[in-house]
Formats: structure tokens, sequence, C-alpha cells
């Protein structure tokens, strides 16, 4: 058999630096029957394979209609159906990933001048899930059809001994009752190794903290600070964790989603300061806000302010050394950025306190 597989992804987005995990899965699953198996780069020739599969992460990634209609596509993924996107079957999703099916792509895109660390996760990564679901239930999460963390796979079914580095996808690590046996799987592959999608800092415990920062790990610490009600209970884990680790540890920051549903003007005001006291809260534990906005913030009267502080924010080498109003100066007084934050402080003085605030 001739199967094509086609991450949408790489296709219809500008910068996409990760693979697409089901891909590799179903290029693994079919190599293993026997099939010729070809990443497609494009949605032209289709017909000449017995089977296509099209899959994607994001909603807004573009496919053709008159692609997806074809008899021989199969199409899936979070980008199509969001929380209703059908499981890989069984035999394909507990294969192991075909880590060179993107090779010839690698290949190309370093020919043309492309650098080796913008592809990373596609030449050094064993990339896999240990866990699967969240009970958390946020409202703006895709991971809505779960109620508790449970096993997904070994460590085993996706580990890939020649490459150097480990990256877990899975949605709420530490919320597994078997945390601890699964950390100690990673630590004895001796790589380092990162969890994406980051970890639900509301969840650490003394015992978590040793274990977790002990261990060799790749990159920052990332959780998420989403909800300023949630600010008691982060300043004290955020205190918890000081006590065990010195390193960088990165907050995602949601911010421009109305949990009520209203998108108000009330609303937009108030999400824009509460941002910036989970910016304030981060910095004096020495935290990085990641700052990563809902796509109706576009719809703000405010929009400008969201642009600017995930321009601060999002860049570490400004945000450790810049103060709000720095970083807007530097950008020049004739600058959207200046005449952004110059233009909410006036209509709302007392925002000026965040203004000056610095990361030391």
């Amino acid at each position: 058999m001739r199967i094509a597989i086609i991450d949408a992804d790489l296709i219809g987005r500008k910068h996409h630096r990760f693979p697409n995990l089901a891909c590799m899965k179903l290029s693994g699953y079919w190599k293993g029957q026997g099939a010729d198996v070809v990443l497609k780069t494009d949605f032209t020739g289709l017909s000449k394979f017995d089977q296509v599969f099209i899959s994607k992460v994001f909603t807004d990634t573009p496919v053709p209609e008159d692609v997806l209609s074809l008899p021989n596509v199969q199409h899936g993924g979070t980008g199509f159906f969001y929380d209703k996107a059908a499981p890989l079957p069984d035999e394909a999703e507990h294969h192991r990933p075909d880590y060179h099916l993107s090779d010839p792509w690698v290949e190309r895109q370093l020919s043309a001048g492309g650098k080796a660390r913008d592809l990373i996760y596609y030449t050094d990564y064993s990339i896999g899930f240990l866990t699967r679901g969240c009970f958390r239930k946020c409202s703006f999460c895709v991971n809505q059809n779960h109620d508790r963390v449970f096993a997904h796979s070994p460590l085993s079914e996706f580990f890939d001994p020649e490459r150097p580095k480990i990256c877990l996808l899975d949605d709420n690590f530490l919320g597994h009752s078997n945390w601890k046996g699964l950390l100690t799987d990673l630590q004895q592959t001796q790589r380092p190794f990162q969890f994406k999608q980051g970890l639900d800092e509301r969840l650490l415990t003394d015992k978590k903290c040793a274990a977790l920062f002990s261990s060799r790990y790749d990159g920052d610490f990332i959780f998420a600070f989403d909800d300023a009600a949630d600010a008691a209970l982060i300043e004290q884990k955020l205190q918890l964790a000081r006590k065990h680790t010195n390193a960088v540890l990165k907050f995602y920051c949601f911010c421009g989603y109305d949990r009520a549903g209203a998108w108000d003007a009330d609303f937009w005001k108030r999400d824009i300061f509460e941002l910036l006291f989970r910016i304030a809260m981060l910095m004096r534990y020495r935290c990085l806000p990641y700052v990563m906005r809902y796509a109706r913030y576009s719809e703000s009267p405010y929009r400008g302010m969201y642009i600017t502080l995930a321009r601060w924010c999002n860049q570490p080498s400004f945000f450790k050394k810049k103060s709000l109003w720095e970083f807007a100066e530097s950008n020049g007084r004739n600058s959207a950025c200046f005449r952004y934050v110059d233009e909410f402080a006036a209509q709302f003085p007392e925002v000026l306190p965040f203004y000056t605030m610095k990361f030391k």
C-alpha cells in the first residue's frame, strides 16, 4: 500500500517547530504493516495514494474542503474536532512513533538555511504521553472529557535510546497517583526531559519538589498561573518551590478569556489589571511570565495593551532588565507600544505602580 501522511500545521502555519505525534504514530504503524509511507507537504496528487491521513492541532490551520471529501482521505485531531476528536485506533496509538517520518523535510529546511535549533523537536527528542487526562475541567481547555489523570503508556513505548532528550506532553502529570514511579523511570534513562505542556503548580508538595527539582531537567520548569483567584495558593506553592530550587520557573499566564462570558468593558479593564497583578507576583519570586492571549483579546478596546504586555513578558532579555515603562520608552515615544501604555495610564492612573516594577 502507498500511504500519505499530512501534518496540516506544517503546511498552513508560518512557524511550526513541533512534530505531530499522531502522524508519527500512524507512520510507525503503517510501516510496520509493510506499507510505503511518505510525509506529504502539500495537498496535490493525493489520488495516487491508497490512503491519506491528515492531522492538525490548531483550529485555524486551513485545509481545502475538497481535499477532505476525497474518498481515500481520513482526517482527525483537535484542529478539526477540538474536544470531540476521536482517538487513534489502539494499534496506532500505542505504536512507537516513526521519528524519521520528517527527515526529508528537515533536510530541506536545513539546506534552505534553516537553523538546526529550530528543528530540535524533530531531531533530538523522544515524544509521548506517560499519562492523559485532567480533573480541572477549565472551560477554555480542550481537555474536557476526563475527571482524573490516568496512565496512558509506558516510557518504553516511545523512548528512543538514540535520541538525547525526552519531551512529555502529559495534561496534568503531577495529578497522577504514581507520579513518583513515572518520574523515576524518566530519571533512570539519564536523559534530560521536559513537560512541554507545563505542570500544575497547585499540586506541588515537599516530596514532589524534592523529586522534580533534583531531576536532570531540560529547559525551564513551566507551570501556569491562569486565574488571579488562585493567587493565595500559587504564592504558597511558590514559597515551597523556592525552598528547593533557585532555577528559573516560567508560568503561562492566560488572559483575554471571560469565564462569565460577558467580554464587556468592565471585564477588559479588570483582565488587564489582573494580568499585571499576576506578573507582579511572579516577579517577586524571580519567575518569568509568558502571556498567552485568548483569541477574543483582539476585540478589546485595550488590544494594544495585550500586545505590549506579551511583547514585554515573552522576551526574557527585555523583561529581566526593563520595567514596562522602560520597555515602552525603548520602543520610542512615537511608537504604538508607548502610545498604548501611555493612553491606558491616562485613563486608569491607578495602574502606574505596575509600570515601574522590575525583575530582580
